[in-house]
């Protein structure tokens, strides 16, 4: 491909040389290690190394053009200085690999809580009743049936391309991030359905303001395709702001809510049973959810509506529900031979352990242990909202630790010390290593009580403790087998 196609659209090209536009380009890195002859190298200046430093092994590796942010002199290639490397890579990648999202049926997931779960519903509803899916998300990425493992929630602009052209499926669902779309990782792809599960206090450390990380959100629906359809929850005060304003621009709006106003009206629901009454057209029936708690009725209604407007019959997706089998790490169940319950989910904000411990007593337990801790740099806005929330609604909690994140240890016991003294009660204790807090739950525990371990669902841990573990799932089954 020449390097005048490869910049099409990119309003790049009137700048190239008339001696370079008709290069020829064999692909593009965004990383020096990855390129080979004949390549375009693209320096983008991350969190924690810079690209720009990496130009000189690039063009000894075989780069013919490189393009960056930073200006620079006296290289034995082209150099094309641009506003946002990452936005003209998204650019460059859906030109060089052929425009792919055109061609399949697109469908983007955002919101804080539920993206994970509501992903692997529509999956598979969707797979359930004829349609092949690849699923690129946050525990891992399902292309043409095959597992692959997921660095970040919404990859870089070059992988999901990539990913792209890997793909067979009928189906792409994609989880999208904030950071993703504020980081022009989404560029260069087109939805067919855009999803808003909700919007609550989270990133605040990266997006500064509410506000902020919704215009953050907001990006994926300016990349709705020309007869593309948002599908947003209008019960969170988020998405009814979201809603206005792309009814205003004239989009296409499917909405679920208990408002007479949503098109999958919420009429009422039974936590105890799973179930809830919903209308549609004027028709009221029954709808199961997939998976307990108030907040996966939503998750199991957005995935129900959307496979609906894929022509997915009501009939079926009754069907459908009921073998759903839940997800790794969201609300997994473990019954312990004492007759206690064992929860572990990714909750990791305010709301989504409010929705967990909420959750565990509308299922009988009759006292929760919650057990969790907050991570090294990152938002520490909502650690008072997690804390208070816990205080209030379990009967015991205790602190331990999460991920570090190069955060000393003595620091992260420092924060729990004083917040729990701040926030606490006399609930709440300290046991550092994340998996003797576990153990030491799961031995005090009897019939009737439920231990909901939250923060990590089914993520590894990133330092060693004292068990030979390294999830929580796994510190779980390690000490049931040795009772």
């Amino acid at each position: 491909m020449k390097i005048n196609q490869l910049l099409n659209e990119s309003g790049l090209i009137s700048r190239l040389d008339s001696n370079i536009v008709e290069i020829d380009i064999k692909g593009i890195a965004d990383n020096s290690r990855d390129v080979e002859k004949g390549f375009v190298f693209v320096a983008i200046k991350g969190f924690e190394t810079d690209g720009h430093g990496f130009i000189d092994q690039a063009i000894e590796k075989g780069a013919v053009l490189v393009i960056g942010e930073q200006e620079t002199t006296q290289l034995n290639v082209p150099y094309l200085q641009v506003e946002n490397s990452q936005k003209t890579l998204g650019i460059m990648a859906s030109n060089f690999y052929g425009h792919l999202s055109d061609q399949k049926i697109m469908i983007g997931i955002t919101g804080t809580n539920g993206k994970t779960t509501t992903s692997y519903m529509l999956q598979h509803f969707l797979e359930s009743n004829g349609m092949t899916c690849s699923v690129i998300g946050t525990i891992q990425n399902i292309i043409n049936g095959e597992k692959m493992k997921s660095c970040n929630t919404t990859p870089s602009s070059l992988a999901l391309h990539k990913l792209l052209t890997l793909s067979r499926d009928d189906v792409i669902i994609m989880e999208v991030s904030s950071h993703g779309l504020a980081q022009n990782r989404l560029e260069g792809i087109e939805f067919d359905y855009g999803l808003f599960l909700n919007l609550h206090h989270e990133h605040l450390d990266y997006h500064g303001s509410m506000e902020e990380y919704f215009q953050a959100k907001l990006l994926m629906f300016n990349q709705l395709k020309e007869h593309g359809t948002a599908v947003v929850n209008l019960d969170n005060e988020w998405g009814r702001k979201l809603c206005d304003i792309l009814q205003t621009k004239g989009e296409t709006v499917y909405t679920i809510g208990k408002s007479n106003e949503s098109n999958l009206r919420i009429a009422e629901f039974n936590s105890l049973s799973s179930t809830m009454n919903v209308i549609e057209r004027n028709e009221t029936y029954q709808l199961g959810s997939a998976m307990n708690g108030i907040h996966n009725m939503y998750n199991t209604l957005m995935a129900y509506g959307t496979s609906k407007l894929l022509g997915v019959s009501k009939e079926k997706l009754f069907d459908s529900v009921q073998h759903f089998k839940g997800v790794d790490g969201r609300f997994e169940m473990t019954k312990l031979a004492n007759g206690a319950t064992v929860i572990v989910d990714y909750a990791h904000t305010p709301d989504a352990i409010a929705y967990c411990l909420e959750t565990a007593k509308v299922q009988g337990a009759e006292r929760i242990t919650h057990i969790f801790g907050f991570r090294g740099n990152r938002d520490s806005s909502k650690r008072k909202a997690m804390l208070s929330i816990t205080a209030e609604m379990s009967d015991r909690y205790i602190l331990t630790l999460d991920d570090l994140n190069k955060v000393s240890q003595d620091e992260m016991l420092e924060v729990l010390n004083q917040l729990n003294n701040t926030y606490g009660n006399s609930k709440g204790s300290i046991i550092p290593d994340r998996t003797l807090a576990i153990k030491q739950a799961i031995h005090d525990s009897k019939e009737g009580d439920w231990i909901v371990i939250t923060g990590k669902g089914h993520e590894k841990y990133q330092q060693t403790f004292h068990l030979p573990t390294d999830s929580d799932r796994e510190t779980v089954h390690f000490i049931t087998k040795q009772n």
